[in-house]
């Protein structure tokens, strides 16, 4: 858009931001805001709260809780949330934590020390062996002398080539099983079904969820979550974004091994256990408040918004 007028650009020849990508590095003022359902019961509310590493500096700004939080550190995976318990009387009510983030560009890096084993075993969502080793080793046909690496872009490809990107069904729950039988589902399944492919056949991978920052505007709203994945070969951690390969091909390459700047990381890991926990049993994943009332999940109102240039 120039001039608020609004050009047609043919994907090949359109620029990266327009696509969703800004290289190097982005900072921005990343807002979560919930505002809690009707509550007939008492409630328990579990938040992720985003942490600094080396890709993304993050501070909190501000934070708005309906009750008193009690902060529980997340083991496995070296997560942190909040943890509320509320009450009929915080119907209503909201929660809104206010981030300043500085984030740069993931590319392949190096691995720290000896790769942890669970990366190669099984989640409740993410099962191993199989089918997914069938597939898996029929995907890498060819291949079997080559490295981790190469086999590993072998199963990115095949996951592009043959899944679809849709909303539709029970979606959202990175079920690889889900993802396998019906070859739609939306970031979650991309990635639940590459990991499973990948463990399958020995190649480390992780899973990690958080927000796309938009690269076209400077404020706004956020469609909701991101998830991406990682997988280890040659001694390094490698990213990939296979959704978002799927959806613009001509970044196909670009999201094999880099993550780019405008996006938060919110929490890594599936299968999550902290104390207190859910009734329901581990945590699948997290970027939304978990809100459990009489042992069942109920779902706030969630928006995401940013503004760069704060």
């Amino acid at each position: 858009m120039v001039d608020k007028t609004w050009r047609k650009v043919p994907v090949e020849t359109a620029s990266s931001d327009l696509l969703g990508v800004v290289e190097l590095e982005d900072s921005f003022e990343f807002t979560y805001y919930a505002q809690m359902p009707d509550l007939d019961s008492k409630a328990k509310v579990w938040i992720p709260i985003a942490q600094s590493d080396e890709f993304q500096t993050i501070s909190i700004k501000s934070m708005k809780l309906p009750a008193k939080e009690k902060y529980l550190d997340e083991l496995e995976f070296g997560n942190k949330m909040l943890y509320l318990e509320l009450g009929p009387e915080h119907s209503g009510q909201e929660i809104e934590i206010i981030y300043q983030v500085k984030r740069i560009e993931k590319g392949p890096y190096d691995a720290e020390g000896k790769i942890d084993p669970k990366y190669l075993l099984p989640n409740l969502l993410m099962p191993i062996g199989g089918q997914f080793e069938e597939i898996a080793l029929e995907a890498t046909k060819g291949k079997e002398n080559d490295g981790d690496l190469v086999k590993a872009r072998a199963l990115y490809d095949y996951i592009i080539d043959n899944m679809r990107y849709m909303k539709f069904g029970d979606y959202g729950r990175g079920d690889a099983v889900y993802a396998c039988d019906t070859k739609t589902g939306n970031c979650t399944e991309f990635h639940s079904f590459f990991i499973s492919l990948a463990r399958s056949i020995g190649i480390p991978s992780r899973f990690a969820i958080g927000a796309s920052i938009p690269s076209d505007r400077n404020e706004g709203g956020i469609d909701g979550y991101h998830c991406w994945a990682e997988f280890y070969a040659d001694g390094k951690w490698w990213p990939v974004d296979i959704s978002e390969g799927n959806k613009y091909t001509a970044l196909a390459t670009y999201y094999f091994g880099r993550h780019p700047a405008n996006r938060i990381e919110l929490s890594k890991g599936r299968d999550l256990k902290v104390n207190p926990s859910p009734s329901t049993g581990p945590i699948n994943f997290i970027a939304y408040p978990l809100v459990e009332v009489k042992g069942e999940v109920i779902y706030p109102k969630v928006r995401f918004s940013f503004e760069r240039g704060t």
